[in-house]
């Protein structure tokens, strides 16, 4: 006879001699009163005034009974990982939604798994967020966690009160493969090489993103277009890409402007690479923060411990990605740059592919940080821009000021911004609207709400279009912020409106970039040696 935890939990003992049931009770019982992590809620009109902070450790994982159709810690191949994506969204259709972004190369499906309390269907005023494990095909511990944190999600709803107010506020995208491709030609035991990394062509995906600094010349692969096209469709707010060969939570830039200054030698170029220069972006505090809460609930982290002694140790187990090592076309900057989307990327083993008898101890070293880090996107500033009739104003462009990386409203006019407490103002432009300018306040304890109204462009003849009352955001009479009325009867339009609001652009180190010489080879092998080393 099997004896489970539930039998325990309802009632139901076997009749067993009482000397062996006093034994197995005692060693039963004290796994049956696991300390918890809570969230407190404000109040059913306010549910994302919460108070994240931990009071104890997260339950250990479960023990999984496969004739449950649970998880078990081993490698899964692509088909048995479908399966188990597929049971798992059948067995919890109010908590789980499958789809595909699209395929590889080869054909495998690139499933993304939904878990939240609403999941075929956007919360409005609840922020998306998503996981990205496996861009490297030969670093599949990040997979595994990201299908286990899925049965932790589903299996704990009803008995953890974070996870439950978690999923009710939040709607969590996994993508657990990116590079299934990759991940079917790797081989477990294999801790460095590159065997594995790249996609169906050979192609290192974490380099084939467009780059904010240097002009990216890598044909587009089927798998990143996937990805791309996915976050250009959804406003997602943080993010985090899994990786494998060494123990940091990385964070933005991953690329510098410095190899602009070399641009007349490759030599110079190579030699400036690897100069290990922070590369920092306007958001630098919060990208800190971020990392540091994904390193300090992290169980080995935060320890900042080299995992060999030829490699590099990092302070607070986090690093700048420019100064760990600078790439062009990596994942986490694109999002940032393109989309105003808060990634790092999180490098969670030593062994780019450990043996599978070790995947229970990963999982326990990571299950808390998974969880504590989606719930920052409850951080900061959340909010609607709307018209004067109460409408919502989809694609509103949004900075902070001071911060030239922004953002955009979603077709419900909402709007998330991850930042730490302090005093901010907000600029928010909307074509047909005078711009308009907030200053709000950020606690530690909940997020600030902030609701902004627009109001339309007047038209005056021989002037143009300008704010309420004749007075723009930015001075009296002509246009406010960022242009001026353009003639009769004209409406007002900020000069040159971006999509984002992105810093000004570097221009591209072209010279350096396009030489084929020795040197240039040189450089472009170490780099490759370099990540087949590192992640």
């Amino acid at each position: 006879m099997i004896l489970r935890r539930s039998h325990l939990a309802a009632g139901h003992l076997p009749l067993l001699p009482i000397p062996l049931l006093w034994m197995i009770l005692a060693l039963l019982l004290p796994a049956t009163t696991p300390p918890m992590c809570h969230g407190k809620t404000v109040g059913p009109s306010d549910p994302l005034q919460v108070q994240l902070q931990p009071e104890q450790g997260l339950p250990e994982p479960r023990a999984y009974m496969p004739d449950a159709q649970h998880l078990d810690f081993v490698y899964h191949d692509h088909e048995e990982l479908t399966r188990f994506l597929r049971a798992t969204s059948a067995r919890y259709p109010n908590l789980t939604a499958l789809y595909s972004i699209g395929k590889s190369i080869q054909g495998r499906d690139l499933w993304v798994m939904v878990v939240s309390s609403s999941p075929y269907e956007h919360m409005v005023g609840k922020p998306d967020v998503k996981y990205v494990g496996n861009i490297h095909g030969n670093e599949p511990v990040g997979r595994e966690m990201l299908l286990h944190l899925i049965q932790y999600f589903v299996t704990s709803y009803n008995s953890d009160q974070y996870v439950k107010w978690l999923l009710d506020n939040t709607r969590i995208h996994i993508l657990p493969t990116m590079n299934p491709d990759g991940y079917a030609v790797s081989k477990e035991g294999t801790c460095d090489g590159g065997q594995g990394r790249y996609n169906a062509r050979g192609f290192d995906l974490n380099r084939n993103f467009p780059d904010y600094f240097k002009q990216n010349n890598k044909r587009g692969q089927p798998e990143t277009d996937a990805v791309k096209d996915w976050i250009s469709k959804i406003q997602f707010v943080l993010s985090g890409s899994l990786h494998g060969g060494a123990l940091v939570a990385s964070y933005p830039y991953d690329n510098t402007p410095n190899s602009r200054i070399c641009r007349s030698s490759a030599l110079c170029a190579m030699f400036q690479t690897y100069s290990a220069a922070p590369s920092l972006t306007p958001d630098d505090d919060v990208f800190k923060h971020l990392s540091l809460v994904y390193a300090r609930n992290h169980a080995k982290m935060s320890r900042g411990v080299a995992c060999k002694s030829a490699t590099p140790a990092f302070e607070n187990g986090i690093t700048n990605g420019a100064a760990w090592y600078p790439l062009t076309g990596g994942m986490q900057d694109y999002n940032y740059v393109w989309y105003g989307c808060m990634e790092i990327t999180l490098e969670i083993s030593c062994c780019k592919f450990p043996p599978a008898y070790e995947l229970k101890k990963y999982w326990e070293d990571n299950q808390l940080s998974l969880i504590k880090f989606l719930a920052e996107a409850h951080r900061g500033v959340q909010g609607f821009v709307f018209d004067p009739a109460g409408m919502p104003i989809e694609r509103a462009s949004i900075k902070i000021k001071g911060r030239d990386v922004g953002f955009q409203t979603t077709k419900y006019g909402e709007f998330w911004r991850i930042l730490l407490p302090g005093y901010y103002k907000v600029e928010v432009f909307a074509e047909g609207f005078a711009p308009r300018e907030v200053e709000f306040v950020i606690v530690e304890q909940h997020p600030t709400l902030l609701n902004v109204t627009l109001q339309p462009s007047k038209r005056i003849e021989g002037i143009g279009a300008v704010g309420p009352a004749g007075i723009g955001p930015g001075g009296l009479g002509v246009g406010g912020v960022g242009g001026v009325g353009v003639g009769p009867g004209s409406l007002y339009r900020p000069i040159q409106t971006p999509q984002h609001y992105r810093p000004p652009v570097p221009p591209y180190a072209g010279a350096a970039s396009n030489d084929n010489g020795i040197f240039s080879t040189i450089s472009n092998g170490l780099n490759s040696l370099y990540s087949n080393i590192f992640g």
